[in-house]
């Protein structure tokens, strides 16, 4: 939209007059605020204060609180009364003879008194003492309940435990060796289990009767029999 001189002269008008850039771009229409005060600052009308920062203004020049009166310091404590001591016999004869008048006889000293505390401290109450029951009805010792530590028992000397009849003139576990066979002899779960105790063949683990079992030579390939069945049936095909 075009600034016509009638424009411009309704403008002039409405800006010296105090009305704010809203109102006169409502009453010209087709601006806005800011194109009304950008023509103005063209033009070089007279720029207006800001309103918020004359709110700012206003707010820094407040008057700042007057500071609390400082309490008047205590007065000082009084000097302690000095107490003129007794005069001796011979002192008064001669304040009397210049009629001197005598200082005042020493106010009688008043027993300390005793002060009675309205609430006197309380006797600690006895400590609670809580016992902690673990499974199977034992008492958990606490903090304080710790005993001295056992000594340990002396030694006890070992004696080998002596072979059942069933393995008393059989080769055990103990007596293996590399001179002797090692084959087993019956299922570990049974008393009579024992191994051979043969001397054992040259170069081998076990006796010539047992490397035989041990060590047997592969049939041809044809001659071969098929492996067994598996027990859960035949192997998946991927």
């Amino acid at each position: 939209m075009s600034w016509t001189d009638e424009r411009i002269d309704k403008l002039t008008r409405m800006w010296e007059g105090g009305s704010t850039a809203s109102q006169i771009a409502e009453e010209l229409g087709g601006v806005s605020r800011n194109a009304v005060i950008g023509k103005a600052h063209r033009l070089g009308l007279k720029s207006r204060p800001s309103p918020v920062k004359a709110n700012d203004r206003s707010t820094e020049e407040a008057p700042a609180p007057k500071p609390a009166r400082a309490a008047a310091p205590p007065p000082p404590p009084a000097a302690p009364a000095t107490v003129a001591a007794p005069l001796e016999p011979a002192q008064r004869s001669v304040a009397a003879a210049q009629r001197i008048p005598l200082p005042p006889p020493p106010a009688p000293t008043s027993a300390p008194l005793v002060t009675i505390d309205a609430n006197p401290p309380m006797a600690p109450a006895p400590v609670q003492r809580v016992v902690s029951v673990g499974p199977g009805g034992f008492l958990r010792q606490g903090p304080g309940d710790q005993q001295a530590p056992i000594p340990p028992a002396p030694p006890r000397r070992l004696v080998p435990a002596k072979p059942s009849a069933e393995i008393a003139a059989k080769t055990s576990v103990l007596d293996l060796n590399d001179r002797i066979c090692r084959w087993p002899m019956g299922h570990p779960g049974e008393a009579d289990f024992h191994f051979c105790g043969v001397k054992v063949n040259p170069g081998f683990p076990y006796c010539v009767e047992h490397c035989g079992r041990a060590y047997q030579a592969q049939l041809p390939r044809g001659h071969r029999r098929p492996p067994p069945p598996l027990p859960f049936g035949n192997p998946r095909v991927r």
